[in-house]
């Protein structure tokens, strides 16, 4: 059994992107940006098979809520 796609990619503040709108898009979900104020709807997106986030055992389990994740300091 093969291992399916698997995607990584850089998002850079600096040209403008926002890794809060690029995570909200590729999981279908929604988002708010504490850095610019701005919430990122993507949940009426379709075509999403999986998702999962991945963490070391040293982090915090909060950290398993995308949103958390992102906006964590």
């Amino acid at each position: 059994m093969g291992e399916g796609h698997k995607e990584f990619k850089v998002v850079s503040r600096g040209s403008g992107r926002s890794a809060v709108a690029a995570s909200a898009y590729m999981s279908c979900s929604r988002m708010y940006n504490d850095y610019d104020g701005i919430q990122h709807d993507y949940t009426r997106k379709q075509g999403l098979i999986y998702q999962e986030v991945m963490l070391p055992p040293m982090a915090p389990s909060k950290w398993i809520d995308r949103e958390q994740l992102y906006t964590a300091s």
